[in-house]
């Protein structure tokens, strides 16, 4: 193919039709993300703790990793989400109100031997969860 003087348009032309096999381009254009994320597209969501559960640890690990169920405020979906730190999971009781976010695995997949938790725990009633887990902060009884 040409790629003299007057080749733009045609060039163009090709290079629009053929973004359409890049995966990353065709679910950003018909917004898949959006549509199929409990979060909606956006970065972190709000929601309240139904339970606690321990999710085993993928092969070759031996773990239980602290984990919770999460209903998502403005959506209404459940999501799991895992509660980094030490003893971080003690802060968290049901009806609490949590902050979640992607966990930053692949793709917006799960990661680590972590399989199915797609986010993560941030804020405990809108007061950080890694302050609680050191100490610095003490978390408000309603």
């Amino acid at each position: 193919m040409g790629k003299g003087e007057f080749a733009a348009r045609k060039l163009e032309k090709t290079r629009r039709k053929y973004r359409w096999s890049k995966v990353d381009y065709a679910r950003k254009v018909l917004g898949l993300t959006k549509k199929h994320s409990p979060l909606e597209g956006a970065p972190q969501a709000k929601g309240i703790v139904l339970e606690k559960v321990g999710i085993e640890a993928k092969q070759p690990n031996s773990a239980i990793r602290k984990c919770v169920r999460v209903q998502l405020i403005k959506s209404g979906r459940q999501a799991t989400a895992f509660c980094p730190g030490n003893r971080a999971v003690s802060f968290i009781e049901e009806h609490d109100q949590v902050t979640i976010e992607g966990i930053g695995g692949r793709k917006g997949r799960s990661m680590g031997d972590l399989s199915g938790v797609r986010y993560k725990v941030v804020k405990v009633n809108d007061i950080s969860l890694d302050e609680l887990v050191r100490g610095r902060k003490e978390k408000p009884h309603r």
